[in-house]
C-alpha cells in the first residue's frame, strides 16, 4: 500500500513539470537510487490529438495536372480554405504556345518553363504537390492512385490520396487517328521533352545529309521536312523551321542548301481553317512565296521510317514521298486514365468527357475538369423550352405578354448563351425583336407555339470551344472563383434560376470570352484575328504578338528570359549545338 501510495504521489507531482524537467528528474531518481523509474503520460503515443469540436475540418481538394487549366486554377484558389494537393508527372508549367519556337533554338526551353513549386509557394494557403502521374481514378470511393515516375530511388513510388473534390486538369494526346506506323515515326508537339527531340532532329537530319557517303537522292531525303496538320501548331512550326533554315543553317551548311524542302500536309482545304479567311488565304501566298510546299485536301494513310504515304482526296490518287522527318499535328484525343473514368459515371460512348455549364463532370457531382480534357455540354434551350414558358406565365393563362417575357429574358441569357450569340447574328438588339409576327407587326402576346417558334433557331449557334490554353486558363480562374465562393453562394446563390425546379443555380455558369489569336507566319511577319471582326496581318502584327506573348508570362523571370532570346536571336542568331 505505501508503495502504491508512492507512485500515485509522483506520478500527481511528475504532472506538474514541464517535460524537459521531467526526464531530468526522473533521471536522476534512477541513477541516484539504482532501481528503475517508470512513468506514464496521462495521453499515450498511439491516442490522437484531441480536436476542438468547433473547428470544420478543411474539405480536400485534388488537383491532376499542371498545365494551363491546372496552373490558373492553383494561382487563384484561396487556398486557406482547402487542404490542396496537386499530382502531376511534370513538375513545371510550360508556356506552350512558344514550343515550336522552342524546336528551332529561337527561345531555350528553360525559358518558358517555371517550377510549380515557386509557383504554388506564392499562393495563399499551403499547397502540397506530388511528381506522379495519376493512374486510375476510382469516382465511386472518391480516390485516386498515383504512381511515381521515378523509379531508381528506393521507397513505393505508389500511393492513393482521398477527395471530397477532384479537378481533372491533365489535358489530352495526340490524336493520331489510328494511322499506321505515326507513332513510332513520327513527331509530336505537345511539351517540351517533344520540342527538344524535334530540335535535336533537325541538326540529326543536316550532319547526316552533309557526310560525304550520301548520294544526292539520300539527302534530299534526310532534308524533306513534313509538317501534318494545317492547325495553328503545324504552320508555326513550319514558319519557324524555314527561318532557322534560311537565317542560320544554310550559312553552317552551305553544301546543301539547295535540297531542302519543307511541305505542309492538310487534310482540309485551306490552312488555319479555324482563323478568317483572309488570314488563310494570305499564310498559303506567303508560304508559297517562301517555297513552303503546301498540299491541301490530303489524307495520310501510313508512315514508314523512310517514306510517308498519302491520298488525295480529289482524285484519289496515292502516292509516297521519301522523308527526314515529320511532325504531326492534327489533333487531340482522351487519355486513358479520363477514358476509363468516362465508363464509370457513364460516359462511355462519347469521344471526350463532359461536363456541365459549371464545369462539372456529367455523372459525378464532386468531380470537375477544365482544359482540353474535356468539352462543356451545353444545354439546348428547346429542351427546356416548355418549362421556360411555364416559368415565365406567371398568371396560368396559356400566354405570354411582352412583361412576362422581359422578367425572364435576363436568365436565359445567362442560362443559354447560344441565345445571345443568336441575337448578335441576327443583328437583333433584344428579345423584343423576336416578338414580331412573320409580317413584322408586333405581337401582344404570345403562346406555346410562338414562343418556340421565336427561339427554335437559337440552339444552332451552339459551339465547341477549341482546345486552347486561353479556353483552359479562363476555365481554371472561373473554377477557382467558385471555390473561393462556394460557402457564400451556397447561403446566396448567384446563377440563373432554375426552370425545371425551384430556387436559382448556386453559380453563374462558365462564359469564355475570346480575346482573339495569333498565327506567326515567319520573315517577322504574323497575322492575328481580334474581338469586333478586326484582321491584322504583316509585320507590325509581328510586334504585337510580341509583346502579348511577352505579358502572358507566368513571372518575370520568365519573361526576361523569352525578352533575352529574342534578342539573342536578333544579334548572334539561332544555336544549333547538339546539346
Amino acid at each position: 500500500m505505501k508503495m502504491g501510495s508512492f507512485f500515485m504521489r509522483a506520478s500527481s507531482a511528475l504532472k506538474k513539470y514541464p517535460s524537459s524537467s521531467k526526464l531530468l528528474l526522473l533521471c536522476t531518481l534512477s541513477f541516484s537510487g539504482g532501481g528503475v523509474v517508470a512513468y506514464s503520460e496521462s495521453r499515450s503515443e498511439t491516442e490522437h490529438p484531441v480536436v476542438d469540436a468547433g473547428v470544420v475540418p478543411k474539405k480536400k481538394v485534388v488537383v491532376l495536372g499542371t498545365g494551363w487549366a491546372g496552373t490558373s486554377f492553383l494561382k487563384d484558389l484561396d487556398a486557406s480554405r482547402y487542404d490542396v494537393q496537386v499530382v502531376s508527372p511534370r513538375n513545371y508549367f510550360a508556356f506552350t504556345p512558344l514550343l515550336p519556337s522552342v524546336t528551332c533554338g529561337t527561345v531555350e526551353a528553360r525559358s518558358i518553363v517555371e517550377p510549380v513549386r515557386t509557383l504554388i509557394k506564392k499562393s495563399k494557403g499551403e499547397i502540397k504537390y506530388w511528381e506522379a502521374e495519376c493512374v486510375k481514378i476510382d469516382a465511386a470511393n472518391r480516390k485516386v492512385f498515383c504512381n511515381s515516375n521515378i523509379d531508381n530511388l528506393v521507397g513505393r513510388g505508389k500511393f492513393s490520396l482521398d477527395y471530397d473534390f477532384l479537378v481533372l486538369a491533365v489535358g489530352s494526346q495526340v490524336n493520331t487517328f489510328n494511322t499506321p506506323g505515326v507513332k513510332e515515326n513520327c513527331h509530336f508537339l505537345k511539351d517540351i521533352e517533344d520540342a527538344k527531340r524535334i530540335r535535336l532532329s533537325i541538326t540529326d537530319c543536316f550532319e547526316k545529309a552533309v557526310l560525304p557517303s550520301l548520294s544526292e537522292e539520300e539527302r534530299r531525303s534526310n532534308l524533306h521536312f513534313v509538317v501534318v496538320g494545317g492547325g495553328p501548331t503545324g504552320v508555326e512550326f513550319a514558319a519557324e523551321l524555314h527561318d532557322y533554315v534560311q537565317e542560320d543553317l544554310t550559312n553552317l551548311y552551305p553544301a546543301v542548301k539547295d535540297l531542302v524542302k519543307i511541305t505542309l500536309i492538310q487534310s482540309g482545304d485551306h490552312i488555319l481553317n479555324t482563323f478568317d479567311q483572309r488570314i488563310s488565304t494570305f499564310a498559303e501566298q506567303k508560304f508559297t512565296r517562301d517555297g513552303i510546299e503546301v498540299q491541301t485536301g490530303c489524307r495520310v494513310i501510313s508512315v514508314s521510317d523512310k517514306e510517308i504515304t498519302m491520298k488525295v482526296k480529289s482524285t484519289g490518287e496515292v502516292c509516297s514521298v521519301p522523308h527526314g522527318l515529320i511532325v504531326w499535328s492534327t489533333g487531340i484525343s482522351t487519355i486513358p486514365v479520363i477514358r476509363d473514368l468516362m465508363e464509370q459515371v457513364g460516359q462511355g460512348k462519347r469521344r471526350v468527357l463532359a461536363t456541365d455549364e459549371w464545369l462539372r463532370v456529367k455523372g459525378s457531382e464532386d468531380v470537375y475538369a477544365i482544359g482540353d480534357c474535356c468539352t462543356i455540354d451545353q444545354r439546348k434551350i428547346m429542351d427546356d423550352i416548355s418549362a421556360i414558358f411555364a416559368a415565365a406565365d406567371k398568371n396560368n393563362s396559356g400566354t405570354l405578354t411582352i412583361e412576362e417575357f422581359q422578367d425572364v429574358m435576363d436568365d436565359i441569357l445567362l442560362r443559354y448563351p447560344q441565345v445571345e450569340l443568336f441575337l448578335k447574328k441576327k443583328h437583333l438588339l433584344d428579345f423584343t425583336s423576336l416578338w414580331l409576327d412573320s409580317q413584322g407587326n408586333e405581337r401582344k402576346e404570345i403562346d406555346i407555339e410562338g414562343f418556340k417558334q421565336a427561339l427554335s433557331h437559337a440552339d444552332s449557334q451552339m459551339k465547341s470551344l477549341p482546345a486552347t490554353a486561353q479556353v483552359a486558363a479562363q476555365q481554371g480562374t472561373y473554377l477557382a472563383r467558385c471555390f473561393n465562393r462556394m460557402d457564400q453562394c451556397e447561403e446566396n446563390p448567384e446563377g440563373p434560376r432554375r426552370f425545371r425546379g425551384t430556387g436559382r443555380h448556386k453559380f453563374l455558369p462558365f462564359r469564355y470570352k475570346h480575346f482573339g489569336q495569333f498565327a506567326p507566319l515567319g520573315g517577322e511577319q504574323a497575322a492575328a484575328e481580334l474581338p469586333g471582326d478586326w484582321v491584322s496581318m504583316g509585320h507590325s502584327t509581328q510586334w504585337l504578338w510580341y509583346s502579348v506573348y511577352a505579358s502572358k508570362q507566368v513571372s518575370w523571370r520568365t519573361r526576361v528570359l523569352v525578352m533575352s532570346d529574342w534578342t539573342r536571336r536578333f544579334i548572334f542568331g539561332r544555336d544549333s549545338s547538339r546539346v
